[in-house]
């Protein structure tokens, strides 16, 4: 299948990005090139994948803004998940704190017009925090497509370690439909 879309995925430091390959052979299946980018503990917890993932997406993966003059080494993306989004993650985007890599690249888009799906996950004693409902909020008011709660991923206790469920293919099928609705 001739790829045509590009996809940057964008994942924060929470369980289900041990899960990142599956993912991207998954968004492949469904015709996205497929850019990964992800915070710098994310990187740290799959440093011995890196490359596999490189050779997987056929591209870098990138964890740190490229210094000035540099080229970009990713094509234009048509679409960005962003997911899993940490509650740290959530926040400093919402926030425009764009210190990180993966929250700047999400930052642009909202200012882009480029299609952004987002599925935080948290525990619930975070998502209670009142930062979080607001930064939601302002995602959503920004055009992000939030995937949380009903509609996404549902928080579990503090404690664990890994969520018992996170749905990969909602994220997906998502930006799929988003993707849609920006080129009809």
């Amino acid at each position: 299948m001739t790829t045509t879309k590009t996809l940057y995925l964008l994942c924060s430091a929470a369980p289900p990005v041990f899960d990142v390959a599956h993912v991207i052979e998954d968004a492949q299946s469904r015709g996205w090139d497929v850019c990964l980018g992800l915070t710098p503990t994310a990187a740290h917890w799959l440093s011995g994948n890196l490359d596999g993932l490189a050779a997987l997406t056929g591209h870098p993966v990138r964890w740190q803004y490229k210094l000035p003059g540099e080229p970009d080494v990713w094509p234009t993306a048509d679409a960005l998940l962003v997911a899993p989004a940490t509650f740290n993650s959530v926040n400093a985007w919402a926030l425009g704190l764009t210190d990180r890599f993966v929250i700047g690249i999400a930052a642009e888009a909202i200012g882009k017009g480029t299609p952004v799906v987002a599925m935080p996950c948290t525990n619930a004693a975070l998502a209670a925090h009142p930062q979080f409902d607001q930064s939601l909020a302002v995602l959503r008011g920004a055009g992000v497509s939030v995937l949380f709660g009903e509609d996404g991923f549902t928080p579990g206790p503090a404690g664990p370690d890994t969520p018992d469920h996170f749905p990969w293919a909602a994220a997906l099928a998502a930006v799929d439909r988003a993707a849609a609705a920006t080129t009809a």
